[in-house]
């Protein structure tokens, strides 16, 4: 499974390279496309686990005048 990420940015808020260092610090791959990050999960993950990673996502762009879509596929 994997959870794809799209950030959406403020010029009141935190730079793209600090929202960068957040987010691949908790795991996220940078990619260029439709998604802004990855997260491979590696195998199939639960719901719980799913909201987790989204309550971690806000928490640490928390302050950052930043806005995210989290979406996840693949699994069973």
């Amino acid at each position: 499974m994997k959870s794809y990420l799209v950030v959406w940015f403020s010029s009141e808020g935190g730079t793209p390279s600090e929202v960068n260092n957040r987010l691949t610090a908790m795991g996220f791959k940078a990619m260029q496309g439709a998604f802004d990050y990855v997260y491979d999960w590696g195998s199939n993950a639960s719901l719980d686990d799913i909201l987790q990673i989204g309550d971690r996502v806000q928490l640490t762009l928390k302050g950052l005048d930043v806005t995210f879509k989290i979406e996840t596929v693949g699994g069973n």
